[in-house]
């Protein structure tokens, strides 16, 4: 085998495959972290999650949310149901098709997203300005901006 040293497979250098691994563990851990931050024992993992997708694409048709969210249209009713007997979210007759409904946010469902968001930010602010110094946060912004690029096409 002729593999330079410094390559894993193929042209993937070792540092590359170290920073792919490293960067998904830690966004995966931090994930974890803030949704564990605004997390209310009265809607589940799924609720949140098909709550959130309302609030981010507006009115959309349950099978739409579900496809969005890679589950069973069924799935995705019975969690909309739970969210529509919580008052999160309404459903009302699509006005191009009058045999579709749209599921949008409610105004309770719209403050809890935005408290839910707004907690944890404010949380990890805080925790951005205890943990790190001010020249540890510039290099995280740095960062940041070399990171978007995996983000673009």
């Amino acid at each position: 085998m002729d593999r330079k040293p410094e390559e894993v497979s193929g042209d993937i250098s070792v540092s590359a495959a170290q920073a792919a691994r490293d960067l998904r563990v830690t966004v995966s851990r931090l994930r974890r972290r803030i949704r564990e931050v605004a997390r209310d024992d009265d809607l589940t993992p799924p609720q949140v999650s098909a709550l959130t997708l309302v609030g981010k694409h507006g009115a959309a048709t349950a099978s739409a949310l579900a496809s969005a969210e890679g589950v069973r249209p069924q799935s995705m009713a019975a969690t909309l149901a739970a969210l529509e007997q919580q008052g999160l979210v309404r459903r009302s007759p699509d006005p191009s098709d009058g045999r579709r409904q749209l599921v949008t946010l409610t105004d309770s469902g719209r403050r809890r997203l935005e408290g839910d968001r707004q907690v944890r930010e404010e949380w990890l602010a805080r925790t951005l300005q205890d943990r790190y110094t001010e020249a540890e946060r510039r290099t995280l912004l740095e960062a940041f901006a070399l990171l978007e690029r995996l983000t673009r096409p």
